[in-house]
């Protein structure tokens, strides 16, 4: 779950919703720009399903009574987020395996520098699925892999960027993770270090660093929970009865 607190209110964002978001941002990627074109239904499966783990936790949100707010995807406890990390994995490689392979990669970034025994071992059977899906693969390209895996990201943090900032967010009021920009990966080819995102108005968000085919006309799925609905009646009923929204996103150069 993404969450967006507000003065009355939380803003609750469904991962599955931020992963069809990403998705369908990825999906207007210029075709000359794609490398491997033969794996791009595999790489669209990766970006739509990477948070797939998450989809029936987010249907009972859980409350922290440190924060006084619902778990989010940031501070949502490590051990039990590993074990929805491998499941979301498993059911993507039931699908396809070089989807799973991306997801797998996603997901072991997080852990790189963590020493808990439930990290390590998380990192080793992982290593251990990217070893016997490549073996089964007839051919992998690392370089090709790479600049896949680069394309989940940028989805996935653009898609983070559309998520924890209110639409029409200003300079001075928008998610301290962004103050400086989005960081590119060398590997997608651009010649370009951070491509700035920036809202222009309460529905459209531009780009100075444009790699796509055309301007991306998509929504965001949300549920608005009172505070005071949450304090008479408990977060899970109060999110269970609240409407979904559906929040139209418009994604376009700032050329």
């Amino acid at each position: 779950m993404i969450i967006r607190e507000r003065e009355n209110d939380f803003v609750m964002i469904e991962q599955k919703n931020h992963a069809q978001f990403a998705g369908d941002v990825m999906a207007q990627w210029k075709k000359t720009l794609f490398q491997g074109e033969e794996l791009s239904k595999s790489v669209d499966y990766a970006i739509r399903m990477h948070d797939y783990g998450w989809e029936s936790l987010d249907k009972s949100p859980f409350w922290n009574d440190k924060k006084q707010a619902p778990y989010s995807l940031f501070d949502f406890p490590k051990a039990p987020k590993i074990i929805f990390y491998t499941y979301g994995i498993d059911e993507v490689e039931k699908v396809d395996a070089y989807a799973a392979l991306l997801c797998s990669r996603h997901y072991t970034q997080f852990f790189l520098k963590d020493s808990s025994k439930e990290s390590q071992a998380f990192l080793k059977q992982e290593e251990e699925r990217k070893s016997r899906i490549i073996a089964a693969l007839d051919y992998f390209d690392k370089c090709v892999f790479d600049f896949h895996y680069a394309l989940l990201v940028l989805g996935d943090t653009l898609s983070v960027y559309a998520c924890v900032n209110e639409p029409g967010a200003t300079e001075e009021t928008i998610h301290p993770f962004f103050k400086k920009g989005l960081s590119l990966s060398e590997e997608l080819g651009l010649n370009e270090t951070n491509i700035h995102p920036s809202w222009i108005d309460e529905q459209t968000i531009a780009l100075k660093v444009f790699p796509f085919e055309a301007p991306i006309n998509s929504r965001l799925i949300q549920k608005v929970v009172s505070k005071a609905a949450i304090m008479e009646k408990g977060l899970l009923d109060s999110y269970n009865e609240a409407e979904y929204e559906e929040v139209r996103i418009n994604v376009r150069s700032a050329k």
